[in-house]
């Protein structure tokens, strides 16, 4: 899984960008925000996801890893490919999205292009209490220590990075539906919690 790349931009469209990393150029695709922020030939940072198809490999970058997890996590749900996925990132920001799956606004996530009612209601359905926003509760940072110690202890359990991190995700929505703050209970106590929420 390639996560992450810093390199010097050589090539930006509004849907992709060539990042190059030690002498290679990667072709990577992003949204047209993600773009807005990015200029020819400086260096940047992307969070990245490889999405393996029978006929392709496609690099997805974001600007942070908050919009590269939840983009992993619209993907578990039923009817939501690739390009779909990257359409709602593009069109709302994580908080903003987590936003209105909580309160239920249909509305808000139909306007996304490739969306429709239906798949709002689904994504509704599919994704409440599994993305939270920031500010509405406490969360473990994605690059923190203690989630880096559970991605690996779940891996090291047989499942796969996306599992694990769909897994801590409901973890820390579970813990703040009940106002737990994650970063009061020690490792032990959220690998118990997020192996039960896989479950669930």
């Amino acid at each position: 899984m390639i996560s992450q790349l810093t390199g010097t931009v050589r090539q930006l469209t509004t849907e992709k960008v060539v990042l190059e990393v030690g002498g290679v150029g990667y072709l990577i695709s992003i949204t047209p925000r993600t773009s807005a922020h990015i200029t020819m030939g400086s260096a940047i940072t992307l969070s990245t996801t490889l999405v393996v198809r029978e006929d392709s490999m496609t690099l997805f970058g974001f600007l942070d890893s908050k919009d590269r997890d939840v983009y992993e996590v619209l993907q578990t749900v039923s009817g939501i490919g690739p390009k779909v996925a990257l359409a709602i990132t593009g069109a709302m920001t994580p908080d903003g999205l987590a936003q209105a799956i909580a309160s239920e606004d249909i509305g808000a996530i139909e306007k996304v292009p490739g969306i429709g009612k239906k798949g709002a209601q689904r994504l509704i359905l599919e994704l409440k209490g599994k993305l939270v926003s920031s500010s509405s509760a406490p969360q473990i940072s994605s690059h923190s220590a203690v989630r880096d110690q559970l991605l690996a202890a779940l891996t090291g359990l047989g499942f796969s990075s996306k599992e694990s991190d769909v897994a801590i995700n409901a973890t820390l929505a579970h813990l703040a539906e009940n106002g737990t703050d994650p970063s009061s209970l020690d490792v032990a106590e959220l690998l118990k919690l997020t192996l039960q929420s896989g479950k669930r």
